[in-house]
């Protein structure tokens, strides 16, 4: 299957190497969403903080400002009644013409939940979570009244008129631990990873896939990564020294402490687990801002020319991730930078894989 690539956007420009001027901007929204659309991305995620601007609103204005790329909204169970969170994702869909996927996102942080008034702890917030995609998704395809009795909703004659445009609403969710795994399993169509080294990717698939197929199902991936590219190897790799020393004079100059903190969600102890091994991994997986940030998001980076950067996420192609998230450090620019000499790379690496693949079964 032809491999999805995509990007990410947000309310401001602001990253780990640019200190944000502003609280939001949404001209910056229209920037960053057509630039990664004229680069050719497939989706761009617009992420979930509980401190930031509604990603509800911000898709809906950066859909209005484009006409191809999809997007992918993440979204925390909990605050939203999942009948009426099912009504306003199919009122987005309607919206963008079926550009939508919904990301759900059960959160990694008993601290980050309790600033939404959320006091579950991580068990609970799974278990919340797969009630929260029954629901949403009775609401979405039901065609008449239903009820539904779970430990978190209790919903008695539910229907909704406005549905998705789409026949199916792709539905994306992450998260390490076991109940995240057996959540995914059951419920959800693609399955994200953070950029851990091969080995760790290879053992989070097999285990999904041995847990899908106890429901008969079977899932997809997408894995993530901050690709640095430049020139040659050499020019890429003092280009993540100068983001490693950028990035650390942003967290002392800001006193970002939090981001130093040990992380609780699993995923965020694996990529800690995995930087403790070293520095450099695999062929050109770097962990220092992972190291930086104690493991806290999505940080580790590919580093070196677009050839060797597209080759390693083609390693991880092999091992079924059929969707690859990258983002920059300078969010547009790396954008436009990956347009044009990384993401056609992708593309012709892993459709001759797939030729080669068929050309074996034939």
């Amino acid at each position: 299957m032809a491999i999805q690539i995509l990007g990410m956007i947000w309310h401001r420009e602001a990253s780990e190497i640019i200190p944000a001027t502003k609280t939001f901007d949404k001209n910056y929204i229209v920037k960053i969403a057509q630039a990664h659309e004229q680069a050719g991305f497939d989706r761009i995620l617009c992420g979930y903080w509980s401190d930031q601007a509604d990603g509800f609103l911000v898709t809906a204005y950066a859909a209005a400002h484009t006409s191809k790329i999809k997007f992918l909204l993440a979204h925390r169970p909990g605050f939203v009644s999942p009948t009426l969170a099912a009504r306003k994702l199919a009122t987005l869909d309607q919206l963008t013409d079926g550009r939508l996927a919904l990301h759900v996102i059960s959160g990694g942080s008993d601290i980050d939940q309790k600033k939404d008034g959320d006091f579950l702890n991580k068990q609970e917030r799974y278990a919340r979570s797969a009630e929260f995609i029954e629901v949403v998704q009775k609401t979405w395809y039901s065609q008449e009244p239903f009820s539904y009795e779970g430990d978190y909703y209790h919903i008695v004659d539910a229907y909704s008129e406005i549905k998705p445009l789409q026949t199916h609403l792709p539905i994306y969710f992450g998260g390490s631990s076991i109940e995240a795994l057996q959540v995914a399993a059951k419920h959800v169509d693609i399955f994200a990873l953070w950029g851990e080294p091969l080995a760790g990717a290879q053992e989070q698939v097999e285990t999904l896939n041995q847990l899908a197929a106890q429901h008969e199902r079977q899932l997809d991936y997408n894995i993530s990564f901050r690709p640095i590219i430049a020139d040659s190897e050499s020019i890429a790799w003092e280009k993540a020294q100068e983001i490693y020393q950028l990035s650390k004079k942003q967290l002392e100059n800001f006193g970002l402490q939090a981001a130093r903190k040990k992380p609780q969600s699993t995923g965020g102890q694996r990529l800690l687990a995995a930087a403790g091994q070293g520095e450099r991994l695999d062929t050109n997986l770097w962990t220092g801002i992972t190291s930086l940030v104690q493991g806290s998001y999505n940080s580790t980076a590919l580093v070196g020319t677009p050839e060797q950067v597209a080759e390693s996420i083609l390693q991880y192609y092999k091992l079924g991730i059929h969707g690859v998230l990258i983002r920059g450090f300078d969010p547009v620019q790396d954008a436009i930078d990956y347009g044009r000499e990384l993401l056609p790379q992708i593309r012709e690496k892993t459709e001759k894989y797939d030729q080669q693949q068929q050309l074996i079964s034939a």
